[in-house]
């Protein structure tokens, strides 16, 4: 009876730890999940972390990056697709969502046609405003001897139909984006959009003019430009998709565009740069990653803009 007496809390006692070890068992179970889900997570955040993460933090116009990844061969670069190769050309700042869109989309449309390419995003740090076109010229300077001509091209631009030419333009500038096509601009004179130049046509025109702070222009002094060299402007013919040739993903509600003109800038935004281009480009490259977005390659070159404000005061905002 004594012995009867005493074993009660002892069989409660073990019924108890069973209780205790299963909740245990719970606890260990979802730390375990947590860990699976924690762990991947903090591989990504640490592998993605580097130049560009200090760019962000020493500037807030900064974009957030993709992961850096080793970079894979590429069929991009098969000589088997023939002698010549573009440099793609993306003037860039805060259009991150865009540019997730951008990158693979091209790349695999470019592969498809067997075009030999790199893509370069020319990433803006600096508190000036946005300059498409010295961003242009800086990608032409620091786009290599491995390509032998660029392809000025708008991030929220995709085309739709393969039949859209992107090889050499040995005969002159190539329009692709031609105001038959493009979705928002079809006056005579546009060319802005996606512009193919071989690099020794782009050298004539010494670039782009610098002295385009904001949205616009910039492209209709180019057009005089070609003009003054004398080269002769293409653009597609046999395309029956029309207005449908391109994609259009830039969100105007989201993403404003900076149409002020500032005091003097509103009579100069007609006028033609006749010296400024490459020659009096200033900039500094603050790093220089390659990037893999879904699998397609890129190179992210973020500079920072110089700006002589005794010429162009409207480079900042009042």
């Amino acid at each position: 009876m004594m012995y009867s007496s005493r074993r009660k809390p002892v069989l409660y006692f073990k019924e108890d730890r069973r209780f205790l070890s299963w909740k245990c068992s719970v606890l260990k179970l979802f730390c375990l999940c947590m860990a699976l889900v924690l762990g991947p997570l903090l591989w990504l955040q640490l592998s993605c972390s580097g130049d560009m993460s200090r760019a962000v933090a020493e500037d807030s116009h900064a974009p957030h990056q993709p992961c850096l990844l080793d970079r894979q061969p590429s069929a991009a670069d098969d000589p088997s697709w023939g002698p010549h190769k573009m440099a793609l050309l993306i003037p860039f700042r805060e259009r991150f969502e865009e540019l997730l869109v951008f990158v693979p989309y091209m790349h695999a449309y470019l592969n498809k046609k067997k075009i030999r390419h790199k893509i370069f995003v020319i990433n803006q740090l600096d508190h000036y405003r946005f300059n498409r076109a010295s961003l242009i010229n800086v990608g032409f300077m620091e786009s290599g001897n491995d390509t032998d001509y660029i392809a000025m091209h708008d991030v929220d631009l995709l085309p739709q139909n393969e039949a859209l030419d992107y090889g050499f333009p040995e005969q002159g500038p190539f329009h692709i984006a031609s105001p038959e096509l493009h979705p928002l601009y079809h006056y005579k004179t546009y060319v802005g959009g996606i512009l193919l130049l071989t690099k020794q046509h782009y050298q004539m025109c010494n670039g782009m003019s610098n002295r385009f702070w904001g949205w616009g222009r910039e492209d209709d002094e180019f057009y005089r430009r070609l003009r003054t060299a004398g080269l002769q402007l293409f653009r597609p013919s046999g395309i029956t998709t029309g207005y449908k040739t391109f994609r259009h993903i830039h969100d105007p509600a989201w993403r404003k565009r900076d149409q002020k003109r500032i005091a003097a800038q509103k009579q100069e935004q007609f006028k033609v740069d006749p010296e400024g281009g490459l020659t009096n480009l200033r900039y500094k490259v603050e790093s220089r990653q390659e990037l893999t977005i879904s699998g397609a390659p890129c190179t992210v070159i973020s500079v920072t803009l110089e700006c002589d404000q005794s010429q162009t005061p409207w480079c900042l905002l009042s």
